[in-house]
């Protein structure tokens, strides 16, 4: 018996326009040249293997502060690594920008990287969120330093998720939208809102270049105040606020907005 197999172009077509579309959302370079993971724990592992099989070409290490962790990392993976703790190795290293940071620890490692920043040229705290931002993000949960994690899903979604642009891969489900773009809508009096998008490079696995996580620093560093930062995806993302000043560490009560 014979099998006869058609090749329907226009589908062909649409999924090579559809790979097209999400790979020009992406910033530049990609495919990442150069990538560092931070942490070494279970999601670092994941990012070690799964970027490790789908970049080949790209400079990868791994930093994490537990050298058992790291041992296991390049016995696994064969990945560099280098045993400093995750925040203190971003905050204190000069990235180019071409960089991708992987975020693998269990810290809001963008606003704490903000945070550490404006501390150098000022007077920088953490706040907690403000109550009024709960209603306004999708199943709204709080921790006892004032984070605030908001998520589009009610379940546990799964760790090879890849993002689709227009359905849930655990519901197949219409997407409800991008949580990163529902974030900038936040409305918070005295408060000027700045996202940082996490973009998918695996199946899991998302971060941003350093060069872009640069360019969201300098939109708080325009003007002294007070700011949400959120780190998001499509579907998930992470809340702190702060108050900066350049001159002192004196933080006067803020009634005016002051939105980037």
């Amino acid at each position: 018996m014979s099998l006869i197999f058609t090749i329907d172009p226009a589908k062909i077509k649409r999924k090579v326009s559809m790979v097209q579309k999400r790979n020009s959302s992406v910033p530049q370079p990609f495919p990442p040249r150069a990538i560092r993971i931070l942490g070494a724990g279970r999601f670092g592992r994941l990012a070690a293997e799964r970027l490790g099989k789908r970049f080949p070409r790209a400079s990868i290490r791994v930093v994490d502060h537990r050298e058992e962790r790291l041992k296991a990392v390049e016995r696994d993976f064969g990945l560099p690594t280098q045993t400093e703790d995750a925040l203190s190795h971003l905050s204190r290293g000069e990235f180019s920008d071409e960089v991708w940071i992987i975020p693998a620890v269990p810290v809001h490692v963008a606003f704490h990287w903000v945070l550490n920043r404006l501390s150098r040229t000022g007077s920088a705290r953490m706040l907690p969120v403000p109550d009024a931002a709960d209603s306004q993000v999708p199943n709204p949960y709080r921790v006892e330093d004032g984070t605030l994690f908001a998520s589009y899903a009610t379940f546990i979604c799964p760790d090879a998720c890849n993002e689709p642009d227009d359905i849930c891969t655990h519901t197949r489900q219409r997407r409800l939208g991008n949580l990163f773009e529902h974030l900038e809508s936040i409305v918070l009096p005295g408060y000027g809102i700045v996202v940082v998008r996490s973009w998918q490079l695996a199946p899991g696995v998302g971060g941003y270049p350093a060069g872009y996580l640069a360019a969201r620093l300098k939109v708080v560093e325009q003007t002294p105040g007070r700011y949400l930062v959120a780190t998001s995806c499509r579907c998930h993302g992470v809340l702190n606020c702060l108050e900066w000043n350049r001159a002192s560490s004196y933080f006067p009560e803020r009634d005016s907005p002051v939105r980037p």
